[in-house]
């Protein structure tokens, strides 16, 4: 498995090897050894695995968990195609306001890891879009805040011939100006402390399930 780091401070995309044949495709999008290689250590302890489906054009994002109790994710596209990006919307953080973007298949299947605090947004490029996650918190919806994926002043790229498919609550998602002016971003040095804790083992985390957003 490959891993690169992202222009995002603490995000990895990882890139397995994928074996096929007459009867289709094996890969592992998740290994230990090479997340633990790339990170420095383990994956957090995982407290709920999350499953959407979007047909094309849909966008999801930027969403984010608020700290505490923050959260980390692990993602990748099962069918379809998508383009995920990941947000620093961490304050004191050095990539602060800067994203990276990469092209998550099927094919490839390539994963993301998001640190905690970093926004995550993604693009469906294909009808029947399937994204898996791995999170470090359950969903609780008093937690989950989101971004403008339309901020002018992030310019993230929407691809030509896209037009952006969002949820009610997306449409009207604050800009990165207008949630700092709020006081609603994480602090970097706050989410470093959240993720010892995670590789650690030690993070405790309570909540129920939800639904797709």
């Amino acid at each position: 498995m490959k891993a690169r780091k992202l222009a995002v401070e603490g995000a990895i995309e990882f890139t397995p090897r994928s074996f096929s044949d007459d009867r289709g495709v094996f890969a592992t999008p998740f290994q230990q050894s090479a997340f633990e290689a790339a990170k420095g250590g383990p994956l957090f302890p995982v407290a709920q695995s999350n499953h959407s489906v979007s047909r094309r054009g849909v966008v999801r994002g930027i969403h984010y968990t608020g700290t505490p109790p923050g959260a980390a994710k692990y993602v990748y596209c099962a069918a379809g195609r998508s383009l995920d990006i990941v947000v620093d919307i961490r304050q004191g953080s050095p990539t602060y306001g800067r994203w990276d973007a990469v092209l998550l298949d099927p094919e490839e299947l390539r994963a993301v890891y998001l640190p905690v605090g970093v926004g995550h947004a993604f693009v469906a490029l294909t009808d029947h879009t399937v994204m898996s996650y791995l999170t470090s918190t359950p969903y609780v919806a008093d937690n989950e805040l989101a971004l403008s994926v339309l901020d002018p002043a992030l310019g993230l790229p929407i691809p030509e011939g896209i037009e952006p498919l969002l949820s009610e609550r997306d449409t009207h998602a604050l800009t990165l100006e207008q949630a700092a002016a709020r006081g609603l971003l994480p602090s970097y040095e706050h989410c470093l402390e959240l993720e010892a804790e995670l590789s650690a083992g030690s993070h405790v985390v309570h909540g129920t399930t939800g639904g797709l957003r």
